[in-house]
């Protein structure tokens, strides 16, 4: 049987790994040429399945912290033009 999805999997990988890498990178703090960098490949991975806005993203790093930690988030706001 063939996997039809198996691109959208592949993607979903890489987008992942490069979740990975960010949150590897960002204890040492990112630079703003490598931030831009995985915004643009987010965006065109994400933009693959759903048609956004791509000159309206905003990517940033939050860090915030409980009682136990502190950590960083990468927050995306991103408008879906056409699902």
């Amino acid at each position: 049987m063939v996997n039809l999805f198996s691109s959208k999997s592949s993607s979903r990988k890489v987008a992942s790994e490069r979740l990975k890498i960010i949150l590897i990178h960002d204890r040492n703090d990112l630079s703003n040429e490598l931030l831009e960098l995985i915004r643009y490949e987010m965006l065109q991975v994400i933009n693959k399945y759903i048609e956004i806005d791509i000159f309206a993203v905003e990517v940033k790093l939050a860090k915030s912290s409980t009682s136990e930690n502190d950590y960083s988030m990468l927050v995306a706001n991103i408008p879906i033009k056409r699902i």
